[in-house]
C-alpha cells in the first residue's frame, strides 16, 4: 500500500516503523493511565513495560530465527542484514519474550502485585496490535491468501514486495486489517471487562484466550510462506502456540476463579 511515509534523497521514513512506534507509545500511555487509576506504582509499571518491550523484540527475533533455523544456519550473514534488523519478527515470539521479561521483573520487584498489574496490559496490548497491524498492511508484510472477494487488496508498490514480500498485482485477503479490527474489538471488550472483573488476572487471561482463538482462525487467511509449520504442515507455528496459550489461559482462568471463590465460601 504505502510502505514509505516520507522519501527523500537523504532519508526514508517507513510507515511500518512509524506505526510500530505509535503502537508501543499508545500501549504504554494506556498502561500508565490504568496504573494511576488503580493506584499502582506508576514508575514500577513503566519500568515493567520497558522490560516487556525489550522482551518483545528479543523474543520476536528469536522465534523468527528458530522458525527458519536451517536457512539461517546455512547463511548466518542474514542475521546482520537490513531486512532482518528491520523486521518486527514473530508476534508470538514477542509475546513469549515479554512473558519471560515480565517474570524476571516481578521476581526482582515482589512489591508489585503480579495479577493486578498484568491486567493493565490486556487492553493496552490489544490496542497496540490494532495500530501495529495497520503498519504491516502498509508495508505488505504478513499478507493474505489470494481471493476474489470484493474487498481484496492488490499491492503494486515494489517496496511492498521487497520489504514485506507481498506478491504484486494479485488480489489478496487484507488479513492485516482483519486482525487490526479484531484487536480493536478486543480492546473495547477488555476495557469494559477491566471495570467489572471478578478476580485479578481475569483481564490478561481473557486477552490471551480471545486473541489466541482469533489468531488461530486468522492464520487460515494468511498467505505468507515464512510462518513456519508443525505436524507436517497441519498447523502454522502461530496456530500451534495459540493452541498451547489457549489451554494455559483456560487452566489459569479456572484456577484463579476457584482461588477467589474458596476464601469467600470459607467465610461464615
Amino acid at each position: 500500500m504505502y510502505p514509505r511515509l516520507l522519501s527523500t534523497p537523504f532519508l526514508t521514513i517507513h510507515t511500518f516503523g512509524v506505526l510500530l512506534a505509535a503502537a508501543f507509545a499508545v500501549a504504554i500511555w494506556r498502561v500508565m493511565r490504568a496504573a494511576r487509576r488503580e493506584g499502582l506504582d506508576a514508575d514500577r509499571v513503566l519500568s515493567l513495560a520497558l522490560w516487556c518491550i525489550v522482551g518483545v523484540f528479543v523474543g520476536a527475533k528469536a522465534l523468527m530465527v528458530t522458525r527458519s533455523l536451517p536457512e539461517y544456519l546455512s547463511d548466518p550473514s542474514q542475521l546482520l542484514s537490513l531486512s532482518f534488523v528491520g523486521s518486527a519478527g514473530d508476534f508470538y515470539g514477542g509475546f513469549l519474550g515479554a512473558l519471560v521479561a515480565a517474570a524476571v521483573y516481578f521476581a526482582r520487584h515482589p512489591e508489585l502485585p503480579v495479577w493486578p498489574t498484568a491486567d493493565l496490559f490486556g487492553p493496552a496490548v490489544a490496542l497496540g496490535q490494532a495500530i501495529g497491524r495497520v503498519g504491516c498492511f502498509m508495508a505488505g508484510d504478513d499478507y493474505g491468501r489470494p481471493t476474489s472477494m470484493p474487498w481484496a487488496v492488490t499491492f503494486t508498490d515494489a517496496d511492498a514486495a521487497r520489504i514485506g514480500g507481498a506478491p504484486l498485482g494479485v488480489p489478496l485477503h487484507p488479513v492485516q486489517l482483519y486482525e487490526s479490527l479484531v484487536c480493536l474489538a478486543l480492546f473495547f471488550v477488555l476495557a469494559r471487562l477491566a471495570r467489572r472483573k471478578r478476580f485479578d488476572g481475569e483481564v490478561i487471561l481473557a486477552y490471551a484466550l480471545m486473541y489466541a482463538a482469533a489468531r488461530f482462525l486468522l492464520e487460515f487467511f494468511r498467505g505468507d510462506p515464512d510462518r513456519g509449520f508443525v505436524f507436517g504442515g497441519l498447523l502454522s507455528t502461530s496456530q500451534f502456540i495459540a493452541a498451547l496459550v489457549s489451554i494455559a489461559a483456560v487452566t489459569l482462568l479456572v484456577s484463579r476463579r476457584a482461588a477467589v471463590k474458596r476464601p469467600a465460601a470459607a467465610t461464615p
